[in-house]
């Protein structure tokens, strides 16, 4: 039997939530929305994130009465959801399921951009994977990949992809999952912001070692050179530079550095320019 999803409602007090969590539950299936969803997607208008009047804090707290109010309010359009999301605070994190779901109840279509970031429903859920969250990006990218949601649209602000950012905050289970039916056409798509490197550099260059293994496992290409004629490796940041009190940082470059130059194969020839900037093919011309 199908599992419905709940009318909308009010979380959890904490302490039940965190039993719930104990337990391994199926991904929920897409709720049924007010409205009508678009077959085409559209770009949402800036707007403020609103707040309780009187409220006495700066950013939407979703685990407040009066802010759950606002959050499950019919009358509350899209791009007000879209700007509590964009709010990079815990409390705001720890719900993006939840607040995913309230947009798309509104109609939203699952390709849907915000109008300030450029950013869609996967690219947020992605960066809320981050570690400290983890979960509830995770739950909302497979219920937004069921829904048909593109794993190869960019943000025009930052030209990152849902895996660049998956690999940039260093979420290797929504690696697993975005590339799980995208691959090999996402695994070595490059970013301009990043040298026109691949997420494999990306997570190099940002010591994303949990990342990185996971995009070696799926075949990303560790001998793929970005602009500057640089293989992943060869952006790891230099243990030698860090100062003692990122000693634990160091430590995670020198693994990381052995894993990326270890993973090129000894007879493999280095192109020394990507052919294709955006979505590279996989040739190691060995």
């Amino acid at each position: 039997m199908t599992k419905t999803d709940p009318a909308p409602m009010a979380p959890p007090p904490r302490g039940e939530e965190e039993e719930e969590e104990e337990e391994d539950e199926p991904v929920p299936e897409a709720p049924s929305p007010t409205q009508e969803r678009r077959q085409k997607p559209v770009v949402h208008p800036s707007a403020p994130a609103p707040l309780p009047k009187d409220y006495a804090f700066t950013f939407f707290d979703p685990n407040d009465p009066a802010c759950q109010e606002i959050l499950f309010d019919p009358q509350t359009t899209i791009p007000e959801l879209f700007a509590i999301v964009r709010q990079w605070v815990p409390q705001v994190q720890h719900k993006i399921d939840v607040i995913g779901n309230e947009i798309l109840r509104r109609g939203c279509h699952v390709n849907d951009r915000d109008g300030l970031t450029d950013m869609t429903l996967l690219h947020y859920a992605c960066k809320a994977g981050a570690h400290g969250v983890g979960d509830p990006g995770s739950r909302l990218s497979q219920q937004l990949l069921a829904l048909g949601a593109d794993v190869t649209l960019r943000s025009r602000w930052t030209n990152m992809n849902a895996l660049h950012y998956a690999a940039y905050f260093d979420v290797p289970d929504l690696v697993r999952v975005l590339l799980k039916g995208a691959r090999p056409r996402v695994v070595n798509s490059t970013c301009s912001d990043f040298n026109h490197g691949s997420a494999l550099h990306i997570a190099a260059s940002s010591l994303c070692l949990g990342a990185a293994k996971c995009l070696l496992e799926h075949g990303a290409n560790p001998a793929l050179r970005n602009r500057k004629g640089q293989v992943p490796a060869e952006v790891v940041p230099d243990p030698m530079d860090m100062s003692l009190d990122k000693a634990e940082a160091a430590l995670v470059a020198k693994e990381l550095r052995t894993l990326l130059e270890e993973a090129v194969p000894l007879s493999c020839a280095l192109p020394k320019v990507t052919p294709n900037l955006q979505t590279p093919k996989q040739s190691w011309k060995c």
